[in-house]
């Protein structure tokens, strides 16, 4: 890298600051106004409280909640490693999180949509060995789902401020 490209690279911050760009978590952020403000629907099964467990991490305990977020986690094992005697031997875990973000105040929705992703996890070895694999794929992909929520939470937050 040449030094005038190092140059460029230091002054990018205080360009997109004049732009009108701050932090999503920095001060007077978009995520700055979820932290704390979101009660997730408590988890009927795992998938539900991997994927309230991370929504919690990210967007922190609700102390004052302002919203709440409600959620459908729909996942479906595929196999896509087939051995010539017909085991299959791979799967890719699919799924879908379908979320709506309602005001308490109001009760209109604020934000909402579909998020969606896959893991995957072998299933050779011992049947514990494949068990564990299928829950490490699921948390995987809770997280990862999660996450994405988390994204589109903070962008519609900062398109309505």
């Amino acid at each position: 890298m040449s030094l005038p490209d190092r140059r460029s690279l230091f002054l990018l911050p205080l360009a997109l600051a004049a732009r009108g760009f701050t932090p999503a978590y920095g001060p007077g952020g978009a995520a700055q106004g979820l932290q704390g403000s979101v009660r997730v629907a408590a988890p009927a099964d795992k998938n539900g409280f991997d994927l309230v467990e991370r929504l919690e991490e990210r967007l922190g305990l609700p102390q004052n909640p302002s919203f709440d977020l409600a959620y459908t986690i729909v996942t479906t094992p595929i196999g896509v490693g087939i051995t010539p005697e017909d085991a299959t031997t791979r799967f890719h875990l699919t799924g879908y999180v379908d979320w709506s973000l309602t005001s308490r105040e109001s009760g209109a929705r604020v934000a909402g949509g579909r998020v969606e992703s896959f893991t995957a996890y072998s299933a050779t070895g011992s049947t514990v060995a494949g068990l564990t694999a299928e829950e490490d794929a699921a948390y995987r992909l809770m997280r990862i789902l999660a996450d994405q929520i988390v994204t589109r939470l903070i962008a519609s937050a900062r398109a309505r401020a």
